[in-house]
């Protein structure tokens, strides 16, 4: 018997949506929904034997043991890069992205609500994720991407059958796009934004570390922020292992975003609680986080601020160098992948910051997904 899935709720007014329902954003405000549900993580001592995949942490993920669609996502390397500074290599996933880790989840969601089509937008590696997932669970799909995507990407996507969309503009123009095909009967929006199952599977980079350091986790956690999926799936495994008494201290959590377009971190400087308007759309080697109007911008501000961490940016010649860097240490990752590293590494804001703490940056997708950000410089 299928358990009942839980409800989602919009973190603004309360407004709750049913489980098993195909909306996907508060009936009320129009923003992002979250899910009405609280886990108990496993004992470190429980996990083995168990499934090599993030879906060895079954307790805490809303769908319960791996679906069909799962391609042995997760459970990537911790390597360590200098100093008490690891990386988290999740551009070793099936589609070379941590998209994986929330898109496994959509898909396997899609499968139980079984939905005439599937839609997606996305700056490209989220909606490779969305289009693999959803061939293995042999659905429809189509991803809006706008103008500018790479070539690389979008070949990924419709190598996996999915349809793509092309959008005159920028990201929030894909996005709105998306937003209105998705108000037609009979589609499921898989949505890395607004769909809170994504921040479920995304959480699972948490559990990972922590499995893998023995039952502790470092002391921070530099992660990159756009929409801010990978970062409040992190907060979201935290507070889980943390209720859990699995855990004695949180760490503190360290965001990073692209000079060119930084609203959230602007939002920070300014001490507001949210982003009040869109940024410019700037071209940035870091594509893949250049968002310039986070919906869940008031909640990653929040969580950011509780940790006791800080937003930091990082330039455009900063973001190559870093991405030669980690190539020449025999890490080819795409350069908003390369942001992290950027901000941690010798000169940047985040090392100035650490004094000796542990800390674990995320390698989030592979350079083949772009090329090297020198070869893009015109």
């Amino acid at each position: 018997m299928t358990a009942a899935l839980p409800d989602c709720y919009c973190p603004v007014d309360g407004t709750r949506v049913s489980g098993g329902s195909l909306e996907w954003c508060c009936p009320l405000c129009r923003g992002p929904l979250d899910l009405d549900w609280a886990p108990t993580p496993a004992s470190i001592s429980s996990l083995s034997g168990r499934v090599n995949s993030l879906w060895r942490y079954a307790e805490c993920l809303p769908l319960g043991g791996p679906p069909e669609c799962s391609l042995g996502e997760g459970r990537t390397p911790l390597v360590p890069l200098v100093g008490d500074v690891s990386a988290k290599l999740d551009f070793l996933m099936p589609t070379l992205s941590f998209k994986d880790r929330g898109a496994v989840m959509l898909a396997a969601l899609a499968g139980r609500l079984r939905p005439e089509r599937v839609i997606a937008d996305s700056s490209g590696n989220a909606g490779t994720a969305v289009a693999a997932y959803c061939a293995r669970a042999r659905l429809a799909c189509t991803v809006y991407v706008p103008e500018g995507t790479s070539e690389k990407k979008t070949e990924q996507i419709r190598a996996h059958g999915a349809r793509v969309e092309v959008v005159d503009g920028g990201r929030e123009a894909a996005a709105r796009a998306a937003r209105v095909a998705a108000g037609e009967p009979g589609v499921f929006y898989a949505s890395h934004v607004f769909n809170p199952y994504f921040l479920h599977g995304t959480k699972t980079y948490v559990h990972e570390i922590w499995e893998d350091l023995g039952g502790r986790l470092p002391e921070v956690l530099v992660l990159p922020v756009g929409n801010g999926t990978l970062l409040l799936g992190a907060a979201l495994a935290v507070a889980e292992l943390h209720s859990a008494g699995l855990i004695g201290r949180r760490p503190a959590l360290h965001a990073v975003q692209a000079a060119a377009v930084a609203p959230l971190a602007e939002a920070w400087s300014a001490g507001e609680e949210d982003v009040a308007e869109a940024a410019a759309a700037v071209p940035t080697f870091a594509e893949g986080i250049a968002i310039p109007l986070p919906p869940r911008a008031r909640q990653i501000l929040r969580v950011v601020r509780e940790s006791g961490g800080a937003f930091h940016t990082v330039t455009e010649d900063q973001i190559r160098h870093a991405q030669s860097d980690l190539a020449s240490r025999g890490l080819f990752v795409e350069s908003t992948g390369a942001a992290c590293w950027a901000a941690t590494r010798d000169g940047g804001s985040v090392a100035s910051v650490l004094n000796g703490r542990s800390a674990v940056v995320p390698l989030c997708g592979a350079g083949l997904k772009t090329g090297l950000a020198d070869s893009r410089i015109r």
